[in-house]
């Protein structure tokens, strides 16, 4: 079992369902075989939401798959998970949150040069229709420029 230095783990569909107003870094609070797992890439925050429980916040339905040789200490794959952020900046959160629209989501997953398992999270409002129809044309003019400029 290779264990790779650098972890990203990102959730694509959020840019695209969701219009992003604050990104912010949390750390989490694992346990042992949860983070051996994570850095063998082993986890999916694809379609996982950020909520508030008695006053902290917590990621749900995020999936980190079962370490291979943990025995009975083995962690649920998918459970609550908290989220380690400053006061202000949950109260800041929880304010925000309340507007109608607005969520919170996971942006990337990854390890930190220090060795930690941090979450990016971000408040977004989600997109409409529209919203998302423009993305597509923008990126497919995008693609087509990228497509011009590389024939020439």
């Amino acid at each position: 079992m290779k264990i790779e230095k650098t972890v990203n783990i990102f959730n694509r569909r959020a840019r695209f369902e969701y219009e992003i107003l604050e990104e912010y870094e949390a750390g989490m609070v694992l346990t042992g075989t949860e983070i051996k797992s994570l850095r063998s890439s082993k986890a999916s925050i694809a379609e996982s939401f950020c909520q508030f429980i008695d006053g902290e916040l917590y990621i749900i339905n995020m999936m980190i798959d079962e370490y291979k040789l943990g025995t009975f200490y083995n962690h649920k794959t998918k459970r609550e998970r908290k989220l380690l952020l400053h006061k202000k900046e949950l109260q800041k959160l929880e304010k925000k949150l309340k507007d109608a629209g607005n969520t919170i989501i996971p942006l990337k997953l990854y390890i930190n040069d220090r060795g930690k398992a941090k979450v990016l999270i971000a408040l977004g409002r989600g997109k409409k229709l529209f919203d998302k129809r423009e993305s597509i044309k923008d990126r497919e003019n995008k693609r087509n420029l990228d497509r011009i400029l590389k024939k020439s």
